[in-house]
């Protein structure tokens, strides 16, 4: 079992594919999606690694949160999520994971919080029908009509489709195509729609119900950096400091 990565909606477009067919895919971009805990069968009870994604304010960032990056020497992150891995999958801390974790064609799981669409009637929530549009109805063209029963058994069942608040609600899609991906601008293409809204954070990872493919990297698609002499570095990646105005 692999970790999975956090990624950014950045939103949909489509594609052309060899045979000149249009594919509508969702963009997701990652950004310094970096290890920040690991957690151990020894000291936790389960193995698991927890990452984060994107650069936060310390301003923003709690105490508690601040020393858990410091401990991990990695910059503030604005999402935080933990992921199940194998024993022999772990990752070190402060590893960067890049796009090239997923291979073009693989299938993968998605779990994003779904676009809120506040209190809703019956027909936009559940697809009712309605009522009769004329012939005596005059109130109740969009209600739901009878909710129970009479004396027997008296009551509303538990489920009954009936009027409330609808969206944002956590969902996994299963099984969704990664068409391909872009490591210069850590971008994954996922065929159709993914749940959530532009800049939601998603969860992507490897499908429970397909099996892995066999060139998909283990434990993880590590970023490696080159050194100042030319050989490559398997250390994670840091973040380049801004040039200060007015510096040769």
């Amino acid at each position: 079992m692999r970790s999975g990565v956090i990624a950014k909606k950045v939103g949909m477009t489509r594609i052309y594919n060899d045979a000149g067919e249009h594919v509508p895919v969702t963009v997701l971009q990652m950004e310094n999606c970096q290890v920040v805990a690991q957690r151990t069968q020894e000291k936790n009870g389960y193995t698991a690694v927890q990452l984060g994604v994107g650069l936060a304010k310390v301003k923003n960032t709690s105490k508690a949160m601040r020393g858990h990056f410091a401990t991990a020497s990695v910059e503030p992150k604005a999402k935080v999520a933990e992921f199940r891995v194998s024993a022999d999958n772990m990752i070190d801390v402060g590893a960067e994971i890049t796009v090239d974790h997923f291979v073009a064609g693989q299938k993968v799981d998605v779990t994003g919080t779904t676009i809120g669409k506040g209190f809703q009637g019956v027909i936009k929530r559940h697809h009712m029908g309605g009522g009769r549009a004329t012939h005596g109805n005059s109130v109740s063209h969009r209600t739901h009509g009878s909710t129970g029963q009479r004396q027997d058994p008296g009551k509303v069942f538990k489920g009954k489709h009936m009027a409330g608040h609808m969206g944002d609600t956590r969902v996994t899609t299963q099984n969704v195509e990664v068409v391909s991906t872009d490591a210069d601008r850590g971008l994954i293409l996922i065929r159709g729609a993914v749940p959530g809204s532009k800049g939601a954070w998603i969860l992507v990872r490897d499908a429970a119900k397909v099996a892995l493919p066999a060139n998909a990297p283990k434990p993880a698609a590590i970023r490696v950096i080159a050194t100042s002499d030319g050989a490559k570095n398997d250390a994670p990646a840091t973040v380049d400091a801004p040039a200060t105005e007015g510096a040769e």
